[in-house]
């Protein structure tokens, strides 16, 4: 590997700068925190102490004049109604100090004033208002006016003066602080505009460093990687500038000499992929015809192969009428193995056609109800199910989009089979349901037949395989394989449900209409509403899950007979079958 020269790598250089700069601005930033903690508490003294001292100073003078206006009147008058206003002057005078003394525990000189206020107010009151008042309680009025002298005027007029001193204490105070405000504000200032000098020297920096580590090598590498880019591969790569730069390049041009050296490679590999899409090419055209050729030999077998084997099943059967019993038991044995063998070949064409079929012979999409599709199933399956002694019922099913008679075959086949892999001795009874399953439709037929083993659940799917010999169970081992490829053309899955206790459970999937989604949703959000008021919420049973299709509606284990074209059924019993519409 290249050693690569010693020195600051780029993003050391960035954090270094930012480390920097970072410890400048928090020093700034702190400085300018104490400050503004400082100048706000220097803010709080002049707007909640120095001012409201100011008010309760006029308050406090206004209290004093109460009190010598009230002394007045009483020497004049003799009312001791007069005297009401000395005595709140007295105790608003007492309420004001004890409120200017809180706000001023600060400030020594106000509280010095304050102090001299109320001794020359409690001299006043000790030499002048109690003997006037108690004077003019005795002697009456006169002698009250008396002792109101000039003296006692000047004496009075020294609280005013007190007040006065005490009034431009607190402007004093006032002003300094307001200074102290100011000179504060003007450091914060100042700091704010060290910051902003830092950060923008830190910008200028940090600019000038991009350019010379970041900018200009990556603009050298990016036009070496341009010519490389525009075919020169011989190109050698050089870096410049910071360590990751350099070590990019060598990394770049790696990367180029390995592009370089797999150019070659590409030729020789695209000369292959020619070739191979040649043979491709011809493969295609070779499956074109092979398709071709089943087409016709879907005709052949649909059409010319059908007419001998028919003829050969019709002459085979009238030589087993015919000559049935005349020939040697042999020949009868003999007779009898080709018209099976014509018939189930018969049977095996037919049933290989509408395999084949399925998806390529389309008629569109529609709404198809299967409700009135089991009707039609009823009346296919009509003869079985009165030989078996079978009882066919199903609940109400939904309407989905799909091809009706593919979907008739689907159910036709189920129901089929479930009647033909019944228990000796015991009536078949096949049953379907359906339920919504987020937003598909999950339809389930179950039946008491004689059940499919956990092993062979995937087997019984795939195209010709049985788990019977021909002679327990008769059929072509195709019905499965044509209900899986209807259930997958619809957009659905089928599977076999081997938790099923007592015979077979088959359940398939076919997409809900958006309108059936809606509405079960919206059912959903009403009944967890109702619950959770309080309200017991309605429930639904079907046969073996949680929600059916619908409420069930008709009356359970009714028998009719026959069904219409419309999957109509109408009361009354038909041998020892039963159909009974949930």
């Amino acid at each position: 590997m290249k050693a690569y020269q010693h020195g600051w790598t780029l993003r050391r250089r960035v954090l270094a700068l930012l480390g920097v700069v970072l410890v400048l601005l928090l020093g700034l930033a702190a400085a300018e925190a104490a400050l503004a903690a400082k100048n706000r508490q220097q803010i709080d003294a002049v707007l909640l102490k120095t001012g409201p001292l100011r008010v309760q100073a006029q308050e406090l003078m206004s209290a004093l004049l109460d009190q010598e206006t009230a002394v007045r009147g009483y020497a004049v008058n003799a009312d001791r109604k007069d005297l009401a206003p000395y005595a709140d002057g007295v105790k608003r005078e007492h309420d004001t100090a004890n409120e200017m003394r809180k706000l001023a525990a600060d400030y020594p000189g106000v509280l010095s004033a304050l102090a001299v206020v109320e001794q020359r107010a409690e001299q006043w009151r000790t030499e002048v208002a109690q003997p006037v008042i108690t004077t003019t309680e005795r002697s009456g009025p006169a002698a009250g006016r008396a002792l109101i002298t000039d003296q006692t005027r000047q004496q009075f007029d020294g609280i005013r003066a007190a007040v006065d001193r005490l009034q431009e204490e607190i402007l004093v105070v006032r002003q300094q602080t307001a200074d102290r405000v100011n000179a504060t504000s003007n450091v914060l200032v100042v700091l704010l505009i060290i910051a902003a000098l830092v950060v923008a020297v830190a910008g200028a920096v940090t600019l000038v460093s991009l350019d010379r580590s970041l900018i200009r090598p990556l603009a050298a590498l990016v036009g070496q990687v341009r010519e490389v880019a525009e075919g020169d591969y011989r190109h050698h790569i050089e870096g410049s500038g910071p360590p990751e730069f350099r070590r990019l390049a060598d990394d770049i041009d790696l990367m180029r000499q390995k592009i370089a050296r797999e150019l070659d490679e590409v030729r020789e590999a695209r000369e292959r992929i020619e070739w191979v899409n040649s043979q491709l090419q011809k493969q295609a055209e070779e499956l074109t015809r092979s398709n071709r050729d089943l087409e016709q030999f879907a005709y052949v077998a649909s059409h010319d192969l059908q007419e001998p084997l028919r003829k050969v099943a019709s002459f085979c059967q009238l030589l087993q009428r015919r000559y049935a019993g005349q020939l040697d038991e042999r020949a009868d044995q003999y007779i009898a193995f080709a018209v099976d063998g014509a018939q189930r070949m018969q049977r095996l064409i037919n049933d290989l056609l509408a395999f084949s079929r399925i998806g390529r012979l389309t008629t569109g999409f529609t709404e198809v109800d299967l409700n009135k599709v089991m009707g039609d199933v009823a009346g296919q399956t009509e003869a079985a199910r009165q030989y078996a002694d079978a009882e066919l019922t199903w609940d109400e099913l939904p309407v989905i989009r799909g091809e009706e008679p593919l979907l008739t075959n689907l159910l036709a086949n189920l129901v089929s089979n479930s009647i033909k892999f019944r228990r000796p001795d015991v009536p078949p009874r096949v049953h379907v349901s359906a339920r919504l399953v987020d937003d598909e439709w999950e339809i389930t037929c179950r039946d008491n037949g004689i059940g499919i083993e956990p092993e062979f659940a995937d087997k019984i799917f795939v195209i010709f395989q049985r788990l019977h010999s021909k002679d327990a169970y008769p059929g072509t081992g195709i019905g499965l394989a044509i209900v899986k490829k209807i259930v997958e053309y619809h957009g659905g899955r089928v599977w076999v449900d081997t938790d099923t206790e007592e015979g077979t459970a088959i359940r398939f999937t076919l997409p809900a209409l958006p309108e059936d989604v809606e509405a079960a949703r919206a059912e959903a959000e009403s009944a967890a509403g109702e619950e959770s008021t309080g309200e017991s919420a309605a429930t639904v049973d079907g046969p073996d899950d949680t929600l059916t299709a619908s409420p069930v509606v008709g009356q359970a284990d009714a028998s009719v007979r026959g069904e219409t074209p419309e999957g109509a059924a109408g009361d009354g019993t038909t041998g020892g079958m039963k159909e009974t519409v949930g």
